[in-house]
């Protein structure tokens, strides 16, 4: 009886999140409870669950990340791995960061930026920084290694177009730049990584760090005037710093940094701090300003965090 029960369950859970993310190749099968936990979870408390798959396995795929070798870490916060399940086949959904990076695809062909682009075996994609959430399709055969750099660091290593031209996009990457497939397939591909930065890295100090630090430190609520007086240098300039060597304006870099401290408060311990209290903390209007942001940056409200 209890098993019927399950499968009467997981078939309405189940329609329900397909039908809610409107997933048209997936066929419906019977869950198990411990299924249909995680996927209650993930749909009650997607940031929270989000938060929890960075440190253990899930059912639906292995994600690790992995610190870069001591010399690079003032330019990369991290390498990273991941590789679908069997019981995959589902849309992983990305919130914005600031941060632009690079995808090695060791795996079957992957959908990204929400269907809109298909990384192919093989190859290598630089991933512009984001405004907005992407989804990408995890299945069984989804195997992706990445890099993730600090804002302003990627110039640090190749010479690029401006990155506000590839803002919010996935493209594949010059191929003389990029990695070599093989070594990845010869055991510890982290040697391979930081050697390969280490002998990308160029000499030329970035002014910027300075400046993405200062953001940071004020949870992205200095004004762009007083970060342009703080440092010397136009209102003008400084904005044509931000789009070359992250991507973003400084507007857009400070809106996503404060709207991550509004997501850390919102996520913490502290239930008893009203939503108009976290708004006004962070810099917004009121609570529909925040929960616009929200929506905007996440695609969720805050009452689905």
């Amino acid at each position: 009886m209890k098993w019927i029960i399950a499968m009467i369950l997981g078939g309405v859970v189940f329609g329900w999140i397909v039908g809610e993310n409107n997933l048209q190749s997936i066929v419906a099968i019977p869950m198990t409870m411990e299924k249909i936990a995680y996927e209650l979870i993930g749909r009650l408390s997607p940031f929270l669950y989000a938060r929890v798959k960075k440190c253990q396995i899930i059912h639906e795929m292995k994600y690790k990340e992995i610190s870069p070798g001591k010399h690079l870490q003032n330019q990369i916060h991290n390498f990273w791995e991941l590789k679908g399940e069997a019981s995959s086949h589902r849309w992983e959904r990305i919130f914005p960061d600031g941060c632009p990076g690079l995808i090695m695809n060791l795996g079957d062909s992957c959908l990204t930026d929400n269907g809109a682009i298909t990384m192919e075996h093989g190859k290598t994609y630089v991933v512009g920084a984001m405004t907005s959430f992407k989804e990408s399709y995890i299945d069984e055969n989804t195997h992706l290694i990445g890099v993730c750099f600090k804002p302003s660091a990627f110039a640090s290593f190749f010479s690029y177009a401006s990155l506000s031209e590839i803002k919010n996009s996935t493209v594949q990457f010059d191929q003389n730049l990029s990695f070599d497939r093989d070594q990845f397939l010869q055991g510890n591909y982290i040697d391979y990584l930081n050697q390969f930065f280490n002998d990308e890295k160029c000499s030329k100090s970035i002014r910027l760090r300075t400046i993405v630090d200062a953001v940071q430190a004020s949870k992205g609520l200095l004004a762009i005037d007083e970060l342009s007086k703080q440092n010397g240098i136009s209102s003008r300039h400084l904005e044509r710093l931000f789009k070359d060597f992250i991507g973003l304006t400084p507007k857009e870099y400070s809106n996503i940094i404060r709207l991550q401290h509004a997501l850390d408060l919102i996520a913490s311990k502290n239930k008893h701090k009203a939503l108009l209290d976290i708004a006004f903390e962070c810099g917004f209007y009121d609570h529909s300003h925040l929960t616009n942001a929200i929506k905007h940056h996440t695609g969720f409200l805050p009452s689905e965090l």
